[in-house]
């Protein structure tokens, strides 16, 4: 019966490109509403649970990369349905036993309210805990990006990083990137759209083409 109520409210899960679903928690640093972090990026993750070694390695890691984060205008908001008393003692527990202070915020999903309306939760894998989740958000609010990894596999945070730096080019300057792609190497422009444009693309020698519709170019 639990897994039923769990997908009856995960129906209508957010998508990319759609407004994030709004919200107002408890956390680790008082109450937040998603509309505080409105002008900022935010990379809001879900945890399974406090107290736990692959967590903690994860927590550890964001941790390492928040100060990049906030270069890039983009803060770390975390999750879990552990309580804040949990929370506050975990956060304590890293900082005496890893030498590691986490800064960012801790959402206290108890009642899950938070973790449905973001698909967190994964009844095939667990009931009671959130999956690892995590969702790029821009300044907008808007979801630019979603990765889901399994309970067993801690996550990768260079990855994380660069998706956001290749988000924030992508809106820059109305490029994509190619697979692999690391700040500094040539971007994809994108394909044109007439026959006129197509014959003047492969003539423009600030480019890299290899075809028409296929050209790179450096920042």
């Amino acid at each position: 019966m639990e897994n039923v109520n769990i997908e009856e409210k995960q129906v209508g899960l957010p998508r990319l490109g759609s407004p994030a679903p709004q919200f107002e928690a408890v956390t680790t640093q008082g109450n937040l509403k998603l509309e505080d972090f409105k002008g900022t990026w935010l990379i809001m993750f879900s945890h399974p649970a406090d107290f736990t070694p692959v967590c903690t390695t994860e927590f550890i890691a964001f941790a390492e990369i928040h100060s990049k984060l906030r270069e890039l205008n983009c803060e770390l908001l975390g999750l879990s349905v552990d309580s804040v008393s949990s929370h506050i003692a975990w956060v304590r527990n890293i900082e005496a036993n890893f030498g590691i202070k986490i800064e960012y915020p801790i959402i206290a999903d108890s009642n899950k309210e938070v973790a449905s309306k973001y698909g967190m939760m994964m009844p095939g894998e667990s009931k009671t805990e959130t999956s690892r989740c995590v969702f790029i958000i821009d300044d907008k609010q808007i979801i630019r990006a979603m990765i889901y990894y399994p309970l067993t596999t801690g996550r990768n945070m260079d990855e994380i990083l660069r998706v956001v730096i290749a988000l924030q080019t992508t809106d820059k300057n109305a490029v994509a990137t190619p697979a692999n792609w690391k700040p500094g190497d040539k971007v994809i422009v994108p394909p044109p759209k007439t026959q006129e444009t197509a014959e003047e693309r492969v003539k423009d020698t600030a480019l890299e083409c290899k075809d028409w519709y296929f050209c790179k170019k450096s920042l």
